[in-house]
This record gives structure tokens, C-alpha cells and sequence, in this order.
């Protein structure tokens, strides 16, 4: 019997991990289809939080990892059970304190019923993105507008506020918001000048932020859409982002003329 339940959500993460312990229990919440082939999740709804807990207990799930997009669900007062509802006043709490206390407060739930609650990294460590050159040669003002974009991500992660930011010759083109990091991309491709090109998109956790649950993640589309965005470098705080399908991304990048670097900390 398995004891490890994966709560995926959309995105290419969900698949990996699956790929990498095909015995995990899937499972699924109602409206967000995750993308693991050939699996039939255990679907639940945020309304009928506590019954689902209970199941995971007496399936012998003794821990859970968060793989995936998922945004905050429309919720239904008519199909909230008393148990769950017992709750909405301490989830809401969290909730209006932002995403970093609404995770914290998440992992208190499955904790509280012996759950433990881990990261992506310990299911497939080879994921996490650690430190050097990995595409192209970051040029000097590369590096400038990663300083830059570095101190700007840990700004805004001190108010909850998002993981990223691109900035171009030492402006701030945008930010990463509640949209994420493909609408920040769209928005400066959208945006900026034709021939306007360069700048950083940088990714790193918020300052304290517990990296069990949403750990910042590049992909082969974050590839992509930093093209689009005529952008030349890529970087992240080493040891703090998923490097999705790198040989994809490597791939992606170099045919972009994206330099990759991972910044120590």
C-alpha cells in the first residue's frame, strides 16, 4: 500500500513526480485537471476538506507533496459538510494574510492528522536547480539587471507579494502578481517596445518561505515566453527553483539565445 499521495494541479510538474513514484495516489481538486497519463485521481473539493483528510488517513497516506498549479477555487456554501465548515473562519484568516499564510495554514491541516507534508525536491532531487551557467554567457549587464531584479523579488516576497521579476538596462518591466509567471512574460511582450531587446526574467522563494509547497518552477514554456519577450537571460536563486525537463530547456534556450544562470545565494 502506498503511503505518499500526490496533490497535483496543472502544469508539467504533477507528471514528473508521478513518473519518478508511479505507486503515489493521485489526487485531484475538482476543476483543475492535472496532466498525469493513465491515472484516475481521487478527486476532492475544498468544501469537503475534512472528509478528505480522513480518507487519506484511512488509506495509510502518511505523507503529501504539492505538484502543480491551482488557483483558489469558486467555493459553494451548499456543499460545505459541518466539519469543514468548523474551519472556514481559520482558513479565511489565512487567506486575507496571503498566499504564504494560506500555505502555512494548508500544511497545518494534513500535519494536525499525521501527515507530513513534503517537496517536490525530495520525490526527484535531480529537479532542483542549483548554481552556474547552464546556457549562453550572461553578459555584464545581464548580471547588473540580475542584482537588480534580485533585490526587487526579495522585496516584494517580504509582503507576499510574488516570485519574480523582469528588468531591462535597470528598469523594472513588470513584476510577478497572483497571474503568475506566463501572464508577467505575456504582459512585457505585449508591452514593450519592437526593438527593444535583453533584460532578466529572475525567480527565487519569497524570504521565509516554506519551500515544500510551491517552489518557484522553469519550464520549457517560461523558455518560450522570455523569447517572446525578446529577453537574454534567465536566472534563479540557486537551490530555490525546479528546473523542468532541463535538457528541454537547455534545448529551448540555446535555440533562443537565452543565457540560463543559477545565482548563488
Amino acid at each position: 500500500m502506498t503511503q505518499t499521495a500526490l496533490i497535483a494541479g496543472t502544469g508539467a510538474l504533477p507528471a514528473l513526480l508521478a513518473a519518478e513514484r508511479p505507486d503515489m495516489l493521485i489526487c485531484e481538486l475538482e476543476g483543475f485537471p492535472s496532466a498525469v497519463p493513465g491515472v484516475e485521481p481521487l478527486r476532492f473539493r475544498v468544501e469537503r476538506l475534512v472528509p478528505f483528510l480522513n480518507d487519506l488517513v484511512k488509506r495509510g497516506i502518511r505523507q503529501v507533496c504539492f505538484a502543480g498549479a491551482i488557483q483558489r477555487p469558486k467555493l459553494e456554501p451548499t456543499k460545505f459538510d459541518f466539519r469543514t465548515l468548523t474551519m472556514v473562519p481559520r482558513i479565511m484568516a489565512a487567506i486575507q494574510q496571503g498566499d504564504d499564510a494560506t500555505l502555512r495554514a494548508v500544511i497545518a491541516l494534513f500535519e494536525e492528522r499525521g501527515i507530513a507534508v513534503i517537496g517536490a525536491d525530495r520525490i526527484a532531487p535531480a529537479l532542483v536547480a542549483g548554481a552556474g551557467v547552464l546556457s549562453g554567457t550572461p553578459a555584464e549587464q545581464d548580471r547588473l539587471d540580475a542584482a537588480r531584479a534580485g533585490d526587487i523579488v526579495a522585496a516584494l516576497g517580504a509582503v507576499d507579494v510574488g516570485q519574480g521579476a523582469v528588468v531591462a538596462r535597470g528598469l523594472c518591466l513588470a513584476v510577478e502578481a497572483l497571474p503568475g509567471t506566463d501572464a508577467m512574460l505575456e504582459f512585457v511582450a505585449r508591452t514593450r517596445k519592437a526593438d527593444h531587446r535583453g533584460g532578466v526574467l529572475f525567480k527565487a522563494p519569497k524570504p521565509g518561505q516554506d519551500l515544500r509547497i510551491d517552489m518557484p518552477a522553469i519550464g520549457p514554456q517560461t523558455v518560450a515566453r522570455a523569447a517572446e519577450a525578446r529577453l537574454s537571460c534567465i536566472c534563479w536563486q540557486a537551490g530555490g527553483a525546479l528546473l523542468l525537463d532541463r535538457a528541454a530547456v537547455i534545448a529551448a534556450a540555446e535555440a533562443a539565445g537565452i543565457a540560463l544562470w543559477g545565482i548563488g545565494r
